[in-house]
């Protein structure tokens, strides 16, 4: 479908105002060309006086003949149709960038609202600058061409229509002659118009490509200070740039010979349309007030044309930016986010994986990260996973919160299978901890209670004194009240973790979740955590993936995997006279020798 209909049929919401502010650019087009009439009707009543056409046709029949009156009347008529096309100026302009204002922020709102539902392995593919590019300036590009574009579009199509009206009234030769070079300008508008739209859907490719490079290396800024590459990573910025200039300058080779070719189709109109009315006015076979109404209304017929160079390319801008747009809209969801409701109070927290197999690469099932796992989390109990880099333990917490589904069997939640559940109340039930848990750019308060609506500062600080986190926050410029930066920025990596799990405690999940949440932090955090740990998992089923085993020696039970397969599980001290995996691992981390 062409970006312009999927635009249009996504802005059905829309279609009054579209057709009302269509309809102020074409009354605005109507008073606008009645001047050059009024012109040409002033040298009829200053030549021949009563004689008019004025007199004899309009004026006579409510007593106004003389070359006084007339022109008085031409006066007001002008303050009439002056004050006419200026209204209708201003309400086409408040309509036309209102809509397009409203339509941006719909478009981006709904967008961006798709791409929070899209599953992880959509983004796996995608840069995130790229994404930014689409969500903030290929919108924007929208939002340019409904600013003027349109209305300038309805505009040359009204001037030409009505125009042309008055020309086949007063003279059809010379409406003839004037009318030859818009078949000319209209083929050639749609020429360059079929030429740019490759050009310019690189140019928006190239520009996500820039700023994907900026977003990462931005992010990345300490590391690329860290080992001293600015310069390379400024010359892979320059080569980003370099492409998007080049680019925009194929587009821009394009675009501007668009003006000169149909000024020069402008030319031939006008001089012809001078040339024979001036012959026709010369043998009295035509009005002098006709011949300078007609001179006039040539150069308002064919001029305004030269602006569709500019409404083509912001018209090619545009499409390819909102085609973009549309396609991201239009990305599949996989996962189904309405199922059953639930309350979360009633939740009791038994997790269990019935022959659950998943690999990231569905195209290859035979290689699985996750492969026949059988398995039940008791209720109100912790379990750990441990094991080596890539032996799928976090996968398993990605398909319980439902970023991926598995592939094979399937996970229940108190006996229910979690795909049936409502996405949005399973996750609330769920406290999650991560590595490098997000922050955003707000007050201590702000990212403690995020997720939880309506927490009062009592909660919030009982939950930042459960994750021994009240001591590091009064030492803090204006304590809960103190903007922490993009990210968490400026607060060290222990400082992060005990608001990320301050923010889970104030959740009051069923079920929480710590991937590797001290694996980045010291001893003495790595302690703090642990000792806020074995009071909010009390009667909470509990789950804790680590490397470090000292910090889950306490659990209930815990499950060494490997190639994604569980291989032993049992208590800390039970794998430990078991003697294999489990104790081999522990011996590698704390040096022990078992007798």
């Amino acid at each position: 479908m062409h970006p312009l209909k999927k635009l249009l049929s996504y802005a059905r919401a829309y279609r009054r105002d579209f057709r009302i502010a269509a309809m102020y650019s074409v009354l605005n087009k109507f008073f606008d060309i009645l001047p050059e009439v009024l012109i040409g009707a002033a040298v009829d009543v200053v030549i021949k006086g009563d004689q008019s056409f004025l007199a004899r046709n309009v004026l006579g029949s409510v007593g106004i003949t003389s070359t006084w009156h007339q022109l008085l009347a031409l006066g007001a008529l002008n303050v009439v149709i002056w004050g006419g096309e200026s209204l209708f100026q201003y309400l086409y302009e408040v309509k036309w960038r209102q809509l397009a204002q409203d339509i941006q922020h719909d478009l981006r709102l709904d967008t961006y609202g798709h791409v929070q539902k899209l599953d992880m392995a959509y983004f796996e593919n995608q840069r995130t600058g790229n994404l930014m590019a689409i969500l903030n300036d290929d919108i924007n590009q929208m939002e340019r061409f409904l600013n003027g574009g349109a209305n300038q579009i309805i505009q040359v199509f009204c001037s030409s229509l009505m125009i042309s009206a008055v020309f086949f009234a007063m003279q059809p030769g010379i409406a003839l002659i004037a009318l030859l070079p818009v078949p000319v300008i209209l083929f050639g508008a749609f020429w360059f118009q079929k030429r740019l739209a490759p050009r310019y859907a690189e140019v928006r490719e190239a520009a996500g490509d820039v700023g994907a490079r900026l977003n990462n290396n931005l992010l990345g800024l300490a590391t690329i200070k860290a080992f001293a590459t600015e310069g390379f990573e400024a010359s892979q910025i320059g080569q980003a740039s370099n492409r998007y200039r080049s680019a925009n300058s194929k587009a821009i080779r394009v675009s501007s010979a668009i003006t000169p070719v149909i000024r020069m189709a402008i030319l031939s109109g006008f001089t012809a349309t001078l040339l024979y009315g001036g012959w026709l006015t010369l043998h009295d076979e035509l009005a002098v007030g006709a011949y300078s109404v007609l001179v006039f209304l040539t150069q308002r017929l064919l001029w305004p044309m030269t602006g569709l160079a500019d409404v083509a390319d912001m018209y090619q801008r545009s499409m390819a930016a909102i085609d973009r747009a549309m396609q991201l809209l239009g990305t599949p969801i996989t996962i189904a986010y309405e199922g059953q409701h639930f309350d979360k109070a009633k939740i009791q927290g038994e997790l269990r994986f019935e022959n659950v197999g998943f690999s990231y690469d569905s195209t290859d099932p035979d290689v699985p990260t996750v492969n026949g796992i059988n398995l039940t989390l008791a209720a109100g109990k912790t379990t750990a996973f441990v094991g080596t880099t890539g032996s799928a333990k976090s996968t398993l917490v990605k398909l319980l919160l439902r970023f991926y589904s598995p592939q094979q069997g399937r996970i229940l939640l108190d006996g229910q299978a979690i795909d049936a559940l409502n996405l949005q109340d399973l996750r609330r039930c769920i406290g999650y901890v991560a590595q490098d848990s997000f922050l955003t750019d707000g007050t201590v308060a702000e990212n403690i209670a995020y997720g939880s609506d309506n927490a009062t500062e009592a909660a919030i600080a009982d939950a930042a004194r459960a994750s021994e986190s009240t001591e590091f926050i009064m030492k803090l410029p204006l304590g809960f009240a103190t903007r922490i930066g993009e990210r968490g920025q400026k607060l060290s990596g222990g400082q992060r973790q005990r608001l990320a799990l301050a923010r889970a405690i104030l959740k009051n999940p069923p079920i929480l979740i710590l991937d590797e949440a001290t694996s980045a932090v010291d001893n003495e955090t790595e302690a703090a955590i642990q000792r806020s740990l074995d009071v909010v998992s009390r009667n909470r089923t509990t789950i804790v993936i680590a490397h470090r085993l000292s910090t889950v020696r306490q659990a209930d039970c815990i499950h060494l995997m490997e190639a994604g397969q569980i291989v032993e599980s049992g208590t800390h001290e039970a794998l430990i006279a078991r003697n294999g995996g489990y104790a081999a691992l522990w011996r590698l981390q704390t040096g022990e020798r078992l007798i």
